[in-house]
């Protein structure tokens, strides 16, 4: 977990997608969860991706603080993803990863599709002001 906090905010800006990652034999850590949605929700844009991951679900259940059922709830209570893995077994890793990265292909492909697209207009003169024009530099040469 990062303990410098203020010099993370940085990294905030610009993001695209994070991750929230807790250590399932760990309660603190899960417990730190809402202190960095808290932290992402004051720093980071309003609709970057996120997913909440358990990992270390390879560990024996007698070693387990946290049970799935606790990760899903948070994850439900404020609508983003949620996956357990494991980093060692490399179980729901690379899930994870093409989720967000396919959450946020459809973010971006939706804000795309909503937005004005960015032309200008180019028209034809005003057939009558081009004739003016014309006359105009005639006359000045007597022609």
């Amino acid at each position: 977990m990062l303990t410098n906090r203020k010099g993370i905010t940085a990294y905030y800006r610009g993001a695209m997608g994070i991750l929230l990652v807790y250590d399932v034999t760990d309660e603190s850590s899960f417990n730190n969860i809402r202190n960095w949605i808290r932290n992402i929700e004051q720093h980071a844009s309003d609709n970057v991706n996120k997913i909440l991951v358990g990992n270390k679900a390879d560990m024996d259940e007698s070693k387990r603080a946290v049970p799935t059922s606790r990760g899903q709830a948070l994850a439900d209570e404020y609508g983003i993803k949620f996956f357990e893995t494991s980093a060692k077994t490399n179980m729901n890793v690379e899930e994870v990863f093409f989720s967000i990265a396919r959450d946020i292909k459809q973010r971006l492909s939706e804000t795309d599709s909503k937005a004005e697209p960015q032309t200008i207009r180019i028209t034809q003169p005003d057939q009558g002001a081009g004739a003016a024009q014309a006359a105009q530099k005639s006359t000045c040469c007597g022609s």
